[in-house]
């Protein structure tokens, strides 16, 4: 027999599954009023702990009566004795089961309602009316209100060619937009919003060719994702590096570019056929989770980089200089491995180590504490190409 605390458990389960169809009606079948079983003691149970059984009783029904519910009650004998026992507590509606469940779940129910009342009388053709309402539950009403606006504004304007800063919506910035836009979609009843996409992603790159910079080109470009362009040397070798200024300032090297690694940015540098079509791709990047999983992403994109000083043999000769904080001073902990099916035996094994709870040491060793000198010392050792599948 479950006590009220536990049966409190089912109603809220049942409340948080319900609430949005109700307020909406559009619920296949009533969810309120319902009859939530309090489970029925066996004869040996009963017989067992009949004093704990009618402890249990007795708080059935003083806590049903305090709060005007309805209990349902079956005989049973007991030693020989005739009981009322309790089967089932009916929580009549919607409002009765938040307010048992208190917490936030009665003020949660006014916003929803409210809420529901604006969608369903201000879009009535919504399909799907009550998975809208539970979009917007967790919306401030500041932004529930911006919502609204910016729905009623591109159900009646032509935003084509628009970006999403130059909406004319008061209190509307374009990150707001630009993660909302299936919400605004929805409300304002158009397939498009028309805005102009995202503009293509871009690299920067440094010229490390010291013939080339002898005669006087320009040290730093940059390129974007589908525009044209002939560098003024095919690259030999092609050095990614995590770190901006690590990639502005390497050491020269002939016939060599040197690429800013833009985080996850592996598909980006995928996109120009001069680094993934160079003899020699190389990555640089921290030696941390974080960093081996981008150097498994750049893989995974089409970029058959070999990396450098991302192995345990490097970890151990620069480990008194690591760190375990991050770069907000936040402490850096174990996480769950994820798959990176594209690292190196040696290159897994140390994203595994880094990553495990029982690992002691530093967790990042950042590639600004290893000089350029011995990264340039690496990059000659790469007498083979880089391997041309990734796999």
């Amino acid at each position: 027999m479950k006590s009220p605390q536990q049966l409190l458990a089912d109603i809220d389960r049942r409340l948080g599954k319900s609430w949005a169809g109700a307020l909406t009606g559009t619920e296949d079948a009533p969810a309120w009023p319902h009859p939530f079983p309090i489970g029925e003691p066996t004869s040996v149970e009963l017989a067992a702990d009949f004093t704990t059984t009618m402890r249990l009783v007795d708080s059935w029904r003083s806590w049903a009566a305090q709060h005007g519910l309805e209990v349902a009650y079956r005989g049973r004998r007991v030693s020989g004795t005739p009981q009322q026992l309790p089967t089932h507590l009916t929580v009549p509606d919607l409002d009765t089961a938040a307010r048992l469940c208190a917490g936030p779940w009665p003020a949660r129910l006014d916003r929803a309602r409210s809420r529901a009342a604006v969608l369903t009388g201000r879009y009535p053709h919504l399909l799907a009316p009550a998975s809208t309402l539970t979009a917007v539950d967790k919306l401030s009403d500041v932004d529930f209100d911006l919502l609204c606006r910016a729905a009623d504004w591109f159900a009646h304007n032509d935003a084509t060619g628009f970006t999403p800063r130059q909406v004319p919506i008061a209190g509307m910035h374009a990150k707001w937009l630009n993660t909302r836009q299936a919400l605004v979609r929805e409300l304002a009843g158009v397939d498009e919003l028309g805005l102009l996409p995202d503009h293509p992603a871009r690299i920067h790159f440094t010229y490390l060719d010291p013939a080339y910079r002898a005669a006087g080109g320009r040290v730093h470009d940059s390129a974007t994702v589908g525009d044209k362009m002939q560098l003024p040397y095919r690259p030999q070798v092609v050095v990614i590096s995590e770190n901006k200024d690590t990639a502005i300032h390497f050491s020269p090297v002939p016939g060599g570019v040197s690429v800013e690694g833009v985080g996850r940015g592996g598909r980006t540098a995928a996109s120009f056929d001069w680094i993934t079509g160079a003899p020699r791709v190389i990555y640089w990047g921290d030696m941390d989770a974080d960093g081996l999983e981008i150097l498994d992403g750049f893989r995974a994109a089409g970029v058959p980089a070999a990396s450098i000083l991302m192995d345990p043999a490097t970890y151990d000769a620069w480990e008194p200089y690591g760190t375990n904080v991050d770069k907000n001073g936040k402490p850096l902990g174990p996480r769950p491995p994820r798959p990176v099916p594209h690292l190196t035996e040696p290159e897994r094994l140390l994203y595994e180590q880094l990553a495990s709870p029982g690992w002691t040491r530093h967790r990042r060793i950042e590639q600004e504490r290893i000089p350029l000198g011995v990264a340039l010392e690496h990059v000659h050792r790469v007498a083979l190409p880089a391997p041309r599948s990734v796999g």
